[in-house]
């Protein structure tokens, strides 16, 4: 059986990467929108490169390298160019501090055996010297993969939309559901998942929770009751740590809504992970545990964040005197002072008070505003 990568040419001219075992029947459904999500609404999708893999878990990490390239890269895969896919994986800052030259080539000169030239020229991606860029540690190390997301006999097909919404929200992509009770897929995942529907789209499913986790290298069981089994317990932010550290594949494993995971499904794991939560109610839902590890986990990768809007400077000191003065005239105006000889203390409260917010210029403009409206003369109707 063999397992493909693939790339779409979509009708808005962007591309689409994924990976499948049944290539004809994935871009059918492609084709006529059955899956959802991002084609769906970009037909009609062309096939432009695909290429077989012996294992789901190569066809999977060459979808996620190839996911994150460049439009320049992809297309330089597409033509089956090397020379150009080599240029364009350099970090525009390597090129201008060190050019590098590549030899011209013909095309034809490409091997035959186009799975071989793609791991050769991958691996020598991954072999490269690199300035401090792209996805690479600061020491120039590769990242450890994003973790995966177990779900063992998940009951409800909201409940696994609502996951798939917290994975995408934190940048995880990869979705394993252990014999889900009403099957797979389940029209009620979609709605609920509020367009992360990639994730749906290439979630995989198991009979078992060992086959869902055989390629993984440390697995962490999510639970927050005692189940009879001696296993390191985590925070979630140390078992971030953990996966960040680790070299292989790392799994999170969530139970079913009503019970949780059984003791079997425990001891198949190294660490439990455990939130810190009221005694009194130690109740979450399963989207619920799953942002909290999620969210964890991203704190440890670049994901966007909303942009920094620097607050304004506080006013000089004479605009807020100002408007001290200006507050003194029509409260006085008002007879607000009373007795007269609270005046100069309740003058000194009102300034204590006015200085401890750090007014800006547009502040002291409004409130200018607001005291002369308050002020004003009510016109007869």
């Amino acid at each position: 059986m063999s397992f493909w990568t693939y790339l779409l040419h979509c009708a808005d001219r962007t591309y689409y990467t994924g990976h499948t075992d049944d290539l004809d029947k994935r871009l059918y459904q492609h084709q006529e929108g059955i899956l959802g999500g991002y084609t769906s609404t970009r037909r009609p999708v062309e096939l432009v490169w695909a290429e077989a893999f012996a294992t789901r878990e190569e066809a999977k990490a060459a979808e996620l390298k190839i996911k994150n390239w460049s439009r320049a890269k992809k297309e330089a895969l597409i033509a089956r160019d090397w020379d150009r896919l080599k240029r364009a994986s350099i970090p525009p800052a390597e090129r201008r501090a060190r050019p590098i030259r590549i030899p011209e080539r013909s095309r034809e000169a490409v091997p035959s055996d186009v799975e071989a030239a793609t791991a050769q020229v991958l691996a020598s991606l991954e072999n490269a010297p690199r300035l401090r860029s792209g996805n690479r540690g600061e020491d120039g190390s590769v990242p450890a993969p994003p973790p995966v997301i177990v779900l063992v006999r998940p009951q409800l097909g909201e409940n696994i939309g609502k996951a798939a919404r917290a994975m995408l929200n934190f940048g995880l992509t990869e979705l394993r559901l252990v014999a889900p009770r009403d099957g797979w897929p389940n029209p009620d995942a979609g709605p609920a998942a509020s367009g992360a529907d990639v994730v749906l789209a290439e979630a995989t499913v198991y009979d078992s929770l060992a086959a869902a986790v055989a390629d993984c290298t440390t697995v962490y069981a999510t639970t927050v009751r005692k189940r009879g089994v001696t296993k390191p317990v985590l925070t979630p932010e140390a078992a971030a740590k953990q996966v960040h550290a680790s070299a292989g594949c790392s799994a999170y494993v969530f139970g079913p809504e009503r019970s949780g995971l059984e003791t079997d499904d425990v001891a198949l794991a190294h660490s439990i992970v455990t939130v810190p939560i009221n005694p009194e109610f130690g109740s979450l839902n399963l989207a619920q545990a799953v942002i909290l590890l999620a969210y964890e986990w991203s704190k440890g990768v670049a994901l966007a964040s909303p942009p920094d809007v620097p607050l304004d400077p506080p006013a000089p000191q004479g605009e807020l005197e100002q408007l001290v003065e200006h507050l003194r005239r029509d409260l006085d105006a008002a007879g607000y002072f009373f007795p007269p000889e609270r005046t100069e203390a309740t003058l000194r409260t009102l300034r204590t008070a006015l200085t401890k917010t750090g007014w800006s210029h547009n502040d002291i403009r409004m409130m200018h505003g607001i005291i002369t409206a308050l002020g004003r003369t009510k016109k007869p109707s």
